[in-house]
């Protein structure tokens, strides 16, 4: 069987990792193999990368640098874990995936978009069958963010501006990007879980 591929994206602190992991118990219960990973990350190289980008002072990275170091960790969790997981018929649930650098690098540091989506072209060539945009205001969304604290808060630390301009940039893509669906993130967990496994097993019953 083919396996599928899912992705969650949302601003910081909109409860995504948190659905990512319940669409997963959630599928697993119904008799699916999943396979649940994250970016950046996902792979042994790519977490190495990961503590690059998600620590430190908020202008340790140009914007263009970031771009550089995303996509070479996305191309090695392409490589050693999503391909292999959809070639053995999995459904692979990533936390995050392009269309995140999309807004963090492509629109909220600069006009680099085109940038984006040229190298993902080059270098990656893949999109999610389903995107999960799980939505929330841009203050509460932080303010979560802020709470949990820790050592992965370089982007958090630049601030509501940053968020709110990611959340208007998903939203736009969501709209203009068939294979998205935006969850109201603003409800308890369980509730939104339920929103996002029925969308889930609609899509798997189409294909």
């Amino acid at each position: 069987m083919a396996g599928h591929f899912f992705s969650f994206e949302g601003i910081d602190g909109s409860g995504k990792s948190t659905q990512a992991r319940l669409l997963a118990d959630a599928l697993m219960a119904c008799g699916h193999a999943v396979t649940l990973t994250r970016e950046p990350g996902g792979s042994p190289g790519a977490e190495e990368i990961r503590s690059l980008v998600l620590e430190g002072d908020p202008e340790r990275w140009s914007a263009e640098t970031e771009i550089l170091l995303f996509t070479a960790a996305r191309r090695d969790h392409l490589e050693k874990t999503i391909r292999p997981a959809i070639a053995r018929g999995d459904i692979v649930i990533t936390d995050r995936f392009a269309d995140s650098t999309r807004m963090y690098q492509g629109i909220t540091r600069g006009d680099l978009g085109a940038t984006v989506d040229q190298l993902h072209h080059l270098m990656i060539g893949v999109e999610p069958d389903l995107t999960f945009l799980i939505d929330l205001d841009p203050a509460l969304g932080l303010g979560r963010a802020q709470a949990r604290a820790g050592l992965e808060m370089r982007f958090e630390d630049m601030g509501l501006p940053m968020q709110t301009q990611m959340r208007d940039g998903f939203l736009a893509l969501a709209a203009t990007t068939p294979r998205f669906r935006v969850i109201d993130g603003s409800a308890d967990p369980a509730t939104v879980a339920a929103a996002v496994t029925a969308q889930a097993l609609a899509h798997l019953a189409l294909t």
